[in-house]
C-alpha cells in the first residue's frame, strides 16, 4: 500500500471548509422537508380523496426516483424548462427539500395515526377546531413519538448531501475530490472526507439521544 497522508496535510483546512456548505444545504433542505412533509401528511389523512391522491402521487414520484436524478433535472434542466439557470444552492435546497418531504410525510402520517383516537374524539367533543387540534394536540404528540425516525432522516440527508458535488458546490466531497486531483492521491482525501461525515453523523446521533431523553423526562 502506497499511502501518503502527509501530502494532503496542507489541504485539510480546505476540505474542512466544505462543512459549512454541507450544513447549509442540510439545514435549509430539512426545514423545507419538514414543513412540506407536515402539509403532505395532513393531505394523506384528509377525508377528501383527491387530496389523498395528490399527496400519494407526490410521494411516489420522489420516493420512486433517485435523488441524484431529481437534482440533475432541477439544475441542468432549468434552462430548457424555464429559460433561467437555477443557482446550484437553490437547486440543492429544492431537490433535497422536496425529496425529504416525501419521506417525512410518511413518518409524520404514521405518527399522527399512532396517537390515541381518544385524543381526537375528546378535542372534537369539546369543540376544538380541527386546525387547533392538529397543531396543539395531535402533532406535538406525534412528533414526540417519531423523533427517532426524524433524526434518522436528518442523518440520511446529511450523508446524501454529498451528491451536490455533481453540480459543483464546494461541499466536503467536492473539495476532497479537488485535492485528490491536485495531489494525484484520491484515497487519502476521500478517506478524510469520510471521517468528517462520520463525526457529523455521530454528533447528530448524540443530539438526537439527548433530545429524546429530555422529552421522556417531560412526560
Amino acid at each position: 500500500m502506497n499511502l501518503d497522508f502527509k501530502s494532503i496535510m496542507p489541504s485539510l483546512p480546505y476540505i474542512l471548509g466544505g462543512i459549512s456548505t454541507t450544513i447549509k444545504v442540510v439545514i435549509v433542505a430539512a426545514i423545507i422537508g419538514f414543513i412540506l412533509g407536515i402539509l403532505l401528511s395532513l393531505l394523506k389523512i384528509s377525508k377528501i380523496k383527491i387530496l389523498n391522491w395528490v399527496a400519494d402521487f407526490y410521494t411516489s414520484i420522489f420516493r420512486g426516483t433517485p435523488l441524484v436524478l431529481q437534482l440533475m433535472l432541477i439544475y441542468f434542466g432549468s434552462p430548457q424548462l424555464f429559460g433561467v439557470q437555477i443557482e446550484a444552492y437553490e437547486a440543492a435546497f429544492l431537490s433535497f427539500g422536496l425529496n425529504s418531504a416525501a419521506y417525512i410525510s410518511e413518518i409524520i402520517r404514521g405518527g399522527i395515526l399512532g396517537v390515541d383516537k381518544g385524543q381526537r374524539e375528546a378535542a372534537l367533543a369539546l369543540g376544538v377546531p380541527y386546525r387547533s387540534m392538529m397543531l396543539n394536540i395531535i402533532l406535538p404528540q406525534a412528533i414526540k413519538n417519531i423523533l427517532p425516525a426524524l433524526m434518522n432522516e436528518l442523518i440520511s440527508l446529511t450523508k446524501e448531501s454529498a451528491v451536490v458535488t455533481i453540480i459543483g458546490l464546494g461541499d466536503i466531497m467536492r473539495r476532497a475530490y479537488i485535492v485528490g486531483g491536485e495531489t494525484y492521491k484520491f484515497f487519502e482525501p476521500i478517506l478524510f472526507a469520510g471521517v468528517i461525515y462520520y463525526v457529523m453523523v455521530m454528533i447528530l446521533t448524540i443530539i438526537g439521544k439527548v433530545i429524546e431523553r429530555r422529552m421522556r423526562r417531560s412526560d
